[in-house]
Parts: C-alpha cells; sequence; structure tokens
C-alpha cells in the first residue's frame, strides 16, 4: 500500500476497535446536522469519516477494500499530499453537503438532521469517481460479481446514491453523503487550477504528436529488433 493509503486504513481500525468499546464515540464524533448547527460540534464534519458500525465487520471491510483498491492507484498518480488533500476536501465536503441538505423541507431529509451519520464512505465515493475519471476503461467488479468499465460502475453507483436518498432509503450511511462525495470530487476535478493543468497536458500532448511526425522510424542495428529513431 501507499503511505497515505496505508495511514487511512490503519487509523480506521484502529478507530474502529476502540469504538467498539467505547460506544459515546458516536454521539461525539459522529456527524450529526443539529449537533453541529446547535451545539457548534463542528469537528464532526472531520471525525465522522473514521467512525464505523460496529454492529458488524462489512461497512468497515468494504471501505477500506475500497479505499485500498481506488487510493492506491490514485496516489501513485498524484502523489501523497495531492492524495490526501483530494481525500479530506472529499469527505469532508461531503458531511457539509449531508448537513445542508439535512435542512432542505423535506420529509426524507429532516430525518438526517437528528440522525448519526459515519463511515469513510462519502470520501470513497470521491476516490471512485476520480479512478473512473482517470481510468474509465478498466475493469470493475460492479456488486462483486458483474465485470464494468469504470465509468460505468460509477455513473450506476451515482444514480443509486440519487434515488435511494430522494426515496429516503437510507441504511447506516446516508445515501445523501455517497452523492454527495462524488458531487464535490467531480467540481473539485473540474476547478479552475486543474482546467488549466488538464489545457497544458493537452498542449503538451499535441506538441509531442506534432514533433513525432517528423522524425521517421527506420530498422538498424545487428538483431531484428533494434530500431533507430
Amino acid at each position: 500500500m501507499t503511505p497515505a493509503v496505508k495511514a487511512l486504513v490503519y487509523t480506521n481500525v484502529g478507530v474502529f476497535v476502540f469504538s467498539y468499546f467505547f460506544d459515546p464515540m458516536v454521539s461525539l464524533f459522529g456527524l450529526s446536522p443539529e449537533a453541529v448547527i446547535t451545539k457548534g460540534w463542528i469537528w464532526q464534519l472531520f471525525t465522522y469519516l473514521f467512525l464505523h458500525d460496529t454492529r458488524g465487520f462489512m461497512h468497515i471491510l468494504f471501505n477500506m477494500l475500497s479505499l485500498w483498491m481506488f487510493g492506491v492507484d490514485l496516489e501513485r498518480r498524484w502523489g501523497t499530499a495531492a492524495f490526501t488533500k483530494y481525500y479530506f476536501v472529499t469527505g469532508v465536503g461531503a458531511g457539509v453537503a449531508t448537513m445542508l441538505v439535512s435542512l432542505l423541507p423535506f420529509a426524507s431529509t429532516q430525518a438526517i438532521y437528528h440522525s448519526y451519520t459515519i463511515g469513510a464512505s462519502g470520501a470513497i465515493y470521491g476516490l471512485l469517481l476520480a479512478w473512473a475519471v482517470l481510468f474509465p476503461y478498466r475493469t470493475i467488479l460492479f456488486m462483486l460479481f458483474f465485470p464494468l468499465p469504470a465509468r460505468t460502475a460509477a455513473i450506476l453507483m451515482g444514480g443509486i446514491a440519487f434515488f435511494s436518498a430522494v426515496s429516503g432509503q437510507n441504511s447506516s450511511v446516508a445515501e445523501a453523503t455517497h452523492l454527495s462525495g462524488m458531487v464535490v470530487g467531480w467540481l473539485y476535478l473540474r476547478g479552475p487550477k486543474n482546467l488549466q493543468l488538464q489545457f497544458k497536458y493537452r498542449m503538451t500532448k499535441w506538441r509531442m504528436d506534432r514533433m513525432r511526425k517528423k522524425f521517421n522510424v527506420h530498422h538498424g542495428g545487428r538483431g531484428k529488433d533494434n530500431w533507430i529513431h
């Protein structure tokens, strides 16, 4: 594993073991929009990312598996600092968006206001989106059974999160948080700075392609596999 992914996995597992024996962890560090707004407990927008459902292992297992599967490639591509920044921007951003959604005057959203949201899923969905943007045609096992291109799988996951959030069918982690992680990730990747970097990259690639056309490739050397450029 890469350094940031390893640190995140170890931290999440360590907090999971500790919170297994210390029940007040969720009420203090889980994301409650009501507590953030009325009590000013803004740290919950950050700390909720490290809490997972202690009634079973599937929640943290799938989140950490996804963190490893998507995060390693992204950290190798971006570097540790950029990857860590993106992870927490999407995670905290998903928390802020969840809090704002809970203020909407709908029955399905008002339930979020009085409940606790826990888990790294907001950041994980952000990683899924970035992975699908960078590697759109890589194959991913959707629901662990159906091989799909990463772009298609990300669209399906986003659609499921959207319709589940609208219908109010939330599990231990609000589907609104899942969707928010993807939206925040998309906005971050499409921000002005990143658009400028993409433009420079495409211009450099275009110039390199033009230069390649000016050179011919000739066979040469003693071996059949030797080439002179």
